[in-house]
């Protein structure tokens, strides 16, 4: 097992009603003035808003609301955010919302006591330093965001999608009320199922040696996302399938599952250029691309595709060829993304083949201009991003 940090310091509020308690919760972290920061008009005629806004007023807080968070979240609304703040002297920053609302969240907290343009840590052009105390309510399972030092936004002028990791992005504390699933369209909840399981296998297929418990663990959890996901498809109303994917969409993205292990993230790496050009839901990018990806590297590490094949699939391990369990693995993940009505080639992502000259775009920008290489299992390079991208767009 290779040497780890492990940080996880959100306090997590997990049950029914409990977004009740978030006035209470804001008032513990020294919170007098809020930006509630959400999506659409769902938040609103759910009667979550309602709900947020009278624990608020019950704690004598005051606040301020900033809606229309969409998907891949848009450098400008944040900076709309963060002028809003300035102007209104906020102290605190809640999340109603998605991962798309979080990561909005977050880089507002990071730009308002930034003097630069908070893109600056998107871009790799500097690095943060403080930022507002932020919690939030989440209502999708999917992108970890409630517990996690990530962050991804989009800036319109030129489709990049780029992502800051720091701890200062580590909410105060998450409410997770597994009945705010309940309404979520059958898309939603496949993309953010799609989601959970790439965050853990994007560190699952990935060098680190020998790391039993990590493994068992990242496992364990890919297991219990593909049982209940299923259930959650069919029966958007069952409470135990909806606090199993909520519950494992925090613990996927939060480090757990790949500690001892570098990651890869190539996959993710990919699927940001991908909906960064055509604005696609994220999970969706994700299914798109993951079997072309893993059909190209998995020849670097076959037993390890057919140890996940045998212990998250329940396929028989052929110790003679294990490259045949490899493949089936690979066969049956993409399978079961279809089965959720998720896309498993970017022609079924956006109704149409991607053209040779926005493969080869999306493979330059997806190196950083040339600036490096992505992946932990192979290397990869401009040339194997195309190749990858070419092998997704059959």
């Amino acid at each position: 097992m290779n040497n780890f940090e492990f940080y996880s310091p959100t306090k997590v509020i997990f049950g029914k009603d409990v977004e009740q308690q978030v006035g209470a919760e804001i008032k513990k972290w020294g919170g007098n003035k809020v930006l509630v920061h959400y999506g659409g008009s769902s938040a609103k005629q759910s009667g979550l808003l309602d709900r947020v806004e009278a624990a608020l007023k019950e704690e004598n807080l005051k606040y301020v609301l900033l809606g229309g968070v969409e998907p891949n979240p848009r450098i400008s609304l944040v900076r709309a955010g963060i002028d809003l703040c300035r102007k209104e002297n906020v102290d605190f920053i809640l999340a109603v919302g998605g991962g798309s609302v979080l990561d909005s969240a977050k880089a507002i907290a990071l730009g308002v006591p930034y003097e630069g343009d908070v893109w600056d840590f998107y871009d790799r052009k500097a690095s943060p330093s403080e930022a507002l105390p932020h919690g939030n309510i989440i209502t999708l399972a999917a992108t970890g965001s409630e517990t996690s030092s990530s962050s991804v936004i989009t800036k319109e002028e030129n489709g990049l999608k780029r992502g800051c990791n720091t701890e200062l992005n580590r909410p105060k504390f998450t409410l997770m009320n597994p009945e705010l699933l309940y309404t979520l369209p059958p898309y939603q909840t496949a993309c953010g199922i799609v989601d959970i399981m790439m965050h853990t296998l994007d560190r699952y297929f990935s060098p680190g040696g020998i790391n039993e418990i990590t493994d068992r663990i990242a496992e364990a959890l890919l297991q219990t996302v593909i049982q209940y996901g299923t259930v959650c498809m069919k029966d958007p109303y069952n409470y135990e399938a909806r606090s199993e994917i909520f519950w494992a969409g925090s613990l996927s993205h939060n480090h757990l599952t790949g500690l001892g292990r570098m990651g890869d993230w190539a996959v993710h790496q990919m699927e940001h250029e991908l909906s960064g050009m055509f604005d696609v839901a994220h999970g969706a990018g994700l299914s798109a691309i993951w079997e072309a990806w893993a059909l190209y590297v998995y020849k670097e590490d076959i037993m390890r595709f057919a140890r996940y094949g045998a212990n998250v699939w329940k396929l028989n391990l052929n110790y003679e060829n294990p490259e045949e369990t490899a493949l089936a693995a690979i066969q049956a993940t993409k399978d079961y993304f279809s089965s959720l009505g998720m896309p498993i080639s970017i022609p079924q992502l956006l109704g149409k083949k991607a053209t040779d000259e926005e493969m080869r775009e999306m493979a330059v920008k997806c190196t950083f201009f040339g600036k490096r290489t992505i992946g932990g299992i192979k290397i990869l390079g401009e040339e194997d991003i195309y190749n990858i991208y070419q092998g997704a767009n059959k």
